[in-house]
């Protein structure tokens, strides 16, 4: 691997995660039921994270300010513009497949 700083190693973490977002941003039309599905992980569970991050280095960030920076805008707005009703099928399968933390 490259001899990278630390300090690289964050900035190149920060934009891949500045990516991810906007990918995520512009592929709307995928559920998040259907990434749980098939990723264990969801928009939501990337809020939480970034939530979790911010409040080890000590800074308080709601769950709603930490939605609308990985959805953006409020997440009440994107579910009324985007999010679908799940179906039976993509029900069941999230019950089978749904991580054990949450």
């Amino acid at each position: 691997m490259t001899d990278i700083s630390k300090q690289q190693q964050i900035e190149l973490e920060a934009a891949a995660f500045r990516r991810l977002v906007q990918h995520l941003r512009e592929r709307a039309d995928v559920q998040n039921i259907d990434m749980m599905n098939l990723t264990g992980f969801c928009r939501n569970c990337l809020s939480n994270w970034y939530r979790d991050a911010a409040t080890d280095a000590g800074i308080e960030i709601s769950k709603e300010a930490s939605r609308e920076i990985v959805y953006g805008m409020p997440y009440e707005d994107w579910k009324n513009l985007h999010q679908r009703q799940a179906s039976d099928a993509q029900k069941a399968a999230f019950e089978i497949n749904k991580p054990s933390h949450g």
